[in-house]
Protein backbone atom coordinates (compact mmCIF):
# COMPACT_ATOMS: atom_id res chain seq x y z
CA UNK A 1 0.00 0.00 0.00
CA UNK A 2 1.07 3.47 -0.88
CA UNK A 3 0.12 6.80 -0.03
CA UNK A 4 0.80 9.81 -1.90
CA UNK A 5 -0.23 13.43 -0.16
CA UNK A 6 -1.86 15.52 -2.96
CA UNK A 7 -2.74 18.58 -0.64
CA UNK A 8 -2.16 19.68 2.88
CA UNK A 9 -3.00 22.54 4.51
CA UNK A 10 -3.86 24.37 8.17
CA UNK A 11 -7.14 25.05 9.36
CA UNK A 12 -6.59 27.33 12.04
CA UNK A 13 -10.24 28.04 12.83
CA UNK A 14 -10.85 24.42 13.44
CA UNK A 15 -7.32 23.81 15.01
CA UNK A 16 -6.58 21.17 12.53
CA UNK A 17 -4.51 20.01 9.72
CA UNK A 18 -6.29 18.47 6.69
CA UNK A 19 -5.19 16.26 4.02
CA UNK A 20 -5.94 14.90 1.07
CA UNK A 21 -4.41 11.69 -0.31
CA UNK A 22 -4.37 8.84 -2.63
CA UNK A 23 -4.03 5.06 -1.64
CA UNK A 24 -2.98 2.99 -3.76
CA UNK A 25 -3.08 -0.92 -3.06
CA UNK A 26 -2.97 -4.63 -4.53
CA UNK A 27 -5.64 -6.68 -4.19
CA UNK A 28 -8.74 -5.99 -2.16
CA UNK A 29 -10.12 -3.16 -0.40
CA UNK A 30 -7.95 -1.56 2.37
CA UNK A 31 -8.69 -1.04 5.84
CA UNK A 32 -9.35 2.16 7.24
CA UNK A 33 -7.21 1.04 10.11
CA UNK A 34 -4.21 0.36 7.97
CA UNK A 35 -4.52 3.75 6.09
CA UNK A 36 -5.39 5.63 9.37
CA UNK A 37 -1.25 4.04 10.85
CA UNK A 38 0.24 4.50 7.73
CA UNK A 39 -0.72 8.23 7.91
CA UNK A 40 0.40 8.78 11.25
CA UNK A 41 3.65 7.06 10.26
CA UNK A 42 3.62 9.04 7.23
CA UNK A 43 2.78 12.49 8.67
CA UNK A 44 4.40 12.03 12.06
CA UNK A 45 0.82 12.62 13.66
CA UNK A 46 -0.76 11.56 17.09
CA UNK A 47 -2.81 8.14 16.43
CA UNK A 48 -5.52 9.97 19.29
CA UNK A 49 -5.81 13.08 17.45
CA UNK A 50 -6.21 11.68 14.08
CA UNK A 51 -8.74 11.12 11.81
CA UNK A 52 -9.78 9.37 8.60
CA UNK A 53 -13.42 11.24 7.66
CA UNK A 54 -13.69 9.58 4.17
CA UNK A 55 -11.89 6.43 1.18
CA UNK A 56 -13.56 6.39 -2.00
CA UNK A 57 -12.50 3.64 -3.86
CA UNK A 58 -11.99 4.31 -7.44
CA UNK A 59 -14.31 1.85 -9.68
CA UNK A 60 -11.91 -0.35 -11.99
CA UNK A 61 -8.93 1.08 -10.00
CA UNK A 62 -6.74 -0.21 -7.14
CA UNK A 63 -6.70 3.14 -5.82
CA UNK A 64 -8.73 4.75 -3.52
CA UNK A 65 -9.13 9.03 -2.36
CA UNK A 66 -9.18 9.81 1.56
CA UNK A 67 -9.74 12.48 3.40
CA UNK A 68 -8.06 13.07 7.01
CA UNK A 69 -8.11 15.59 9.36
CA UNK A 70 -5.32 15.92 12.23
CA UNK A 71 -6.54 18.31 15.88
CA UNK A 72 -4.58 20.01 17.96
CA UNK A 73 -6.36 19.06 20.85
CA UNK A 74 -8.95 16.43 21.60
CA UNK A 75 -11.76 18.60 23.28
CA UNK A 76 -11.97 20.37 20.13
CA UNK A 77 -11.85 17.14 17.98
CA UNK A 78 -14.90 15.77 20.03
CA UNK A 79 -16.84 19.00 19.90
CA UNK A 80 -15.98 19.86 15.67
CA UNK A 81 -16.18 15.37 14.63
CA UNK A 82 -19.14 14.08 13.72
CA UNK A 83 -20.35 11.15 16.33
CA UNK A 84 -20.38 8.74 13.68
CA UNK A 85 -16.85 9.31 12.43
CA UNK A 86 -15.38 9.51 15.15
CA UNK A 87 -16.74 5.89 16.18
CA UNK A 88 -15.47 4.32 12.45
CA UNK A 89 -11.98 5.55 13.73
CA UNK A 90 -11.37 5.11 17.28
CA UNK A 91 -14.38 2.40 17.87
CA UNK A 92 -17.25 2.62 20.96
CA UNK A 93 -15.50 4.26 24.15
CA UNK A 94 -18.12 3.36 26.53
CA UNK A 95 -18.34 0.01 25.92
CA UNK A 96 -18.09 -2.62 28.90
CA UNK A 97 -17.48 -0.20 31.33
CA UNK A 98 -21.21 -0.09 32.61
CA UNK A 99 -20.59 -3.87 33.52
CA UNK A 100 -16.97 -3.22 34.87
Amino acid sequence: MDIEIVEDKENPLLGRREVRFTVTFDGGMVKRDDVREKLIALLNAKPELTVVDYLKVEYGKAQAKGYAKIYSDEDLMRKVERKHILERNFGKKDEGKENA
